[in-house]
């Protein structure tokens, strides 16, 4: 008998599979532009965008946030890449009986932080107090707004191209965008192994869970973005696999070029593992009519994102997502098969 493996919900090849086997197969539809098997983290209908998502972080609190804010920005955040401004969202809590009411409150105010900032709403939900020892999970589901922003962006990509998207998708790239990426990545994923702690050495990092809205509504509104996703589960590898094949164009990347904080890199090559396939919970990988790329960067520091910087290109020089090394070889990065972090979003 074939059970579930965590694989199959790990966010990589393994859960792209399963999912097209035993999902995709049966319900596969669309109430807009953005099917099912488009594998958007959104959908749409009208001019709403439209996401649900569940979070079953371990710990539950850890250094730089909690898993009620990790909903809200999370959640917030498949609305924010398709170029929506996130307006009001759901919340189902199931809670572990004997879960402690003074970690449930310090989660729930964290959420209504991020609530505040974002100038979203919860609107409906549902709570359920269980047996098991799940701890607690939070399920949270988002509708998101057509904007000015999100119009001026995509009028601005038209003058360089026919664009035939109503949304900023992750399909969008074309030969020459240039590849932006928000900020440092890996951190998400370093914060919550240094909750869990038994390793034996400090990590000076706190995740990066951060509603992206707040910063790329200044980069909309400059412009000439074509594709984004936010690189959660599976890291910035599966993204950039994900938009090249969705796209039909290859990606060149340069390794010194992708943003970094030296704590979270000594601690990778330590434990000896893969920055590039670790979840991040407040950066963004985008795409960017090369003409507009310079100036979607200056609006993405001056919105705070100090760390950003351009990567690479989409190029038709290769059919898949290609890194050039720090001693400028260059390899097929591959896109991940599971998440090498369980329960980290």
């Amino acid at each position: 008998m074939k059970l579930i493996r965590k694989e199959d919900g790990a966010g990589g090849k393994y859960m792209m599979d399963f999912l097209k086997k035993h999902v995709i197969s049966r319900f596969d539809s669309k109430a807009g532009e953005i099917a099912l098997s488009d594998f958007e983290d959104s959908s749409d209908f009208d001019k709403y965008a439209f996401t649900t998502d569940s979070y079953v972080v371990n710990p539950p609190v850890f250094p730089g946030g909690s898993i009620g804010g990790l909903a809200v920005c999370g959640t917030s955040n498949d609305l924010a890449v398709l170029g929506a401004k996130p307006a009001v969202m759901s919340m189902s809590l199931i809670i572990q009986d004997g879960f402690s009411l003074k970690t449930l409150d310090w989660i729930l105010d964290d959420m209504a932080k991020w609530l505040k900032k974002i100038d979203a709403k919860i609107i409906t939900g549902d709570t359920k107090v269980v047996e098991v020892g799940i701890g607690i999970a939070v399920n949270t589901t988002g509708i998101g707004l057509r904007n000015e922003h999100l119009e001026k962006n995509l009028s601005v990509v038209r003058e360089y191209r026919d664009y035939p998207h109503s949304w900023v998708r992750d399909s969008g790239l074309a030969d020459g965008d240039a590849i932006i990426i928000t900020g440092n990545i890996a951190e998400h994923a370093a914060a919550i192994m240094a909750g869990r702690g038994g390793f034996g050495f400090e990590l000076d990092v706190r995740s990066d869970v951060y509603p992206v809205w707040l910063f790329l509504r200044y980069a909309l509104e400059t412009g000439g973005i074509t594709a984004m996703k936010d690189p959660t589960r599976g890291g910035v590898a599966a993204v950039l696999n994900e938009m090249a094949e969705k796209s039909g164009i290859g990606i060149l990347v340069e390794e010194e070029k992708i943003p970094m904080k030296d704590d979270v890199k000594s601690f990778c090559n330590v434990l000896g593992l893969d920055p590039l396939i670790m979840a991040n919970e407040g950066k963004v990988v985008m795409g960017v009519v090369a003409d507009q790329a310079e100036d979607v960067l200056k609006a993405l520091k001056r919105a705070g994102q100090k760390n950003a910087a351009i990567v690479g290109r989409a190029t038709s020089e290769y059919e898949e997502v290609v890194i050039e090394t720090s001693i400028g070889t260059r390899k097929i990065l591959p896109p991940p098969t599971a998440d090498p972090i369980p329960r980290v979003c």
